[in-house]
């Protein structure tokens, strides 16, 4: 049968040409690339899964989990870079920070917004792998529209599948980074928990830490938040965060996950971390869930060294599916682009046996 799960997409999101990334300082190709979703909606389209467009959202709306002033840095960031001859000397044809106000630098003051357009690049920014160039903006606003409209759809119909990039499951309220901008599963869980009027919770099975959504729900309860990913302390970005000790604070203490998994990893222990993600949705009360969907963990990744499969991730929709909420599915990473599309489709394909299976 074909797939049911309407897909959102905005074809506004190719617009954003990373143009590679600075890794320890040497420019490497990028990986996070338009091809990605071309790849994942072709994929849906062969498996019969129905389309719908990207509704726009208000800003105050869609923008809310951002500091102001990093979202005017990202929206104006090129004309900036532009308008200050970069492009010509020294010929950077992408915004790139080298310069950051690290608390070793700065101490307790209060951060400035740099006069230098060069320094005002590492301001929200916390690595250089991330760049801005002419469509970032324009690409990263479009997203988060299919991940509102995704979860405003899943709270009506019961599920949908936002099919963006760039990323966004790194991005915090006043950082970017690890090609995210905006933090897309976020604004669905935003989305989500307004139109359901209580708590929602995202379960990240992306193979890196969702260190945005746990950083911007830290201390709120009604947005419960839970990853399953390789183990930072094994050497895996985001390096500094994603560890088990981390529970949340104030009203939201231990409203956050944390399952760190070692190197290697596949489908047996892998799937019983998303049932413990699943379970611990149950505990938060949680009346909807955002999926943070990123295939990186599948083996073969060039990004991750996690060996997951796809009947593994076809056994992690129907986990997730199965437990009859409302459910907005956002994509994250994947960057193997030969089986970026099969690996969406048996998630979504689980999601719909989940439900099924749970009389939904």
């Amino acid at each position: 049968m074909p797939l049911s799960i309407p897909v959102v997409y905005d074809e506004q999101q190719r617009a954003h040409e990373p143009g590679g990334e600075i890794w320890v300082g040497v420019r490497t190709p990028g990986t996070e690339v338009p091809e990605r979703t071309i790849r994942v909606r072709a994929a849906l389209e062969d498996a019969g899964a129905p389309s719908m467009a990207a509704e726009r959202a208000e800003d105050e709306l869609a923008l809310r989990f951002h500091d102001p002033e990093m979202v005017r840095w990202l929206r104006d960031a090129w004309s900036l870079w532009e308008q200050d001859g970069l492009t010509d000397d020294p010929g950077q044809d992408r915004v790139v920070p080298y310069l950051f106000p690290h608390p070793g630098l700065v101490g307790d003051l209060p951060v400035p917004v740099p006069a230098a357009v060069t320094a005002r690049a590492g301001r929200w920014c916390f690595d250089t792998m991330t760049l801005i160039g002419s469509g970032t903006w324009d690409a990263a606003r479009c997203a988060l529209d299919a991940a509102i409209t995704a979860a405003g759809t899943a709270a009506i119909d019961g599920v949908a599948y936002a099919c963006c990039r760039p990323p966004g499951h790194h991005a915090t309220r006043d950082a970017y980074g690890g090609s995210c901008y905006l933090n897309n599963a976020a604004a669905a869980a935003g989305m989500l928990r307004d139109s359901l009027g209580g708590p929602v919770a995202i379960l990240d099975v992306d193979a890196h830490h969702g260190n945005g959504a746990q950083s911007i729900f830290w201390s709120d309860p009604t947005v419960a938040t839970g990853s399953v990913h390789v183990d930072p302390g094994a050497g895996w970005f985001p390096h500094f965060l994603g560890f088990a000790s981390e529970r949340g604070a104030g009203d939201g203490e231990g409203a956050n996950l944390n399952l760190p998994l070692a190197p290697g990893t596949g489908d047996g222990p892998w799937l019983e971390s998303v049932a413990e993600l699943c379970e611990f949705a149950g505990s938060a009360g949680a009346g909807g869930i955002v999926v943070a969907l990123g295939v990186d963990a599948a083996g073969g990744d060039p990004e991750s060294p996690l060996e997951v499969t796809a009947e593994g991730y076809r056994g992690a929709g129907e986990l997730l599916g199965g437990l009859g909420l409302p459910t907005a599915i956002v994509q994250e990473g994947g960057y193997d682009l030969d089986t970026i599309g099969e690996l969406v489709v048996a998630t979504l394909e689980g999601v719909e046996s989940g439900r099924v299976s749970a009389g939904i």
